[in-house]
């Protein structure tokens, strides 16, 4: 398949080739679009550690562009992994200095 980028835009996503012909690739909510499409049409793979990394990236990012009570439900649930991984740190910690003589 002939690549439809413009040599003068590397950065242009190829949706406005295919599912967004016709928008203005200048236009900024056109772009955010594009991205969207992107991100949803993205191939991973699913049960290795580089796909586990990859959807604590696409929390990350989806996170930081959340608002409101997104953003704050996004925060609440890293703060209570965080707490889970401290608790079980501290326990096994304990349990460590507990065999010991």
């Amino acid at each position: 398949m002939p690549d439809l980028h413009e040599p003068d835009r590397p950065g242009r996503s190829r949706q406005f080739d295919d599912e967004l012909l016709g928008l203005d690739p200048d236009d900024p909510e056109a772009q955010a679009f594009a991205a969207h499409l992107d991100r949803m049409q993205r191939q991973r793979p699913a049960f290795t550690v580089e796909g586990y990394l990859e959807g604590i990236r696409d929390f990350a990012e989806s996170a930081n562009r959340a608002e409101g009570g997104r953003r704050l439900a996004a925060v609440t649930v890293v703060v209570l992994l965080l707490l889970g991984v401290a608790y079980v740190v501290w326990e096994a910690l304990v349990f460590i200095a507990g065999a010991l003589p």
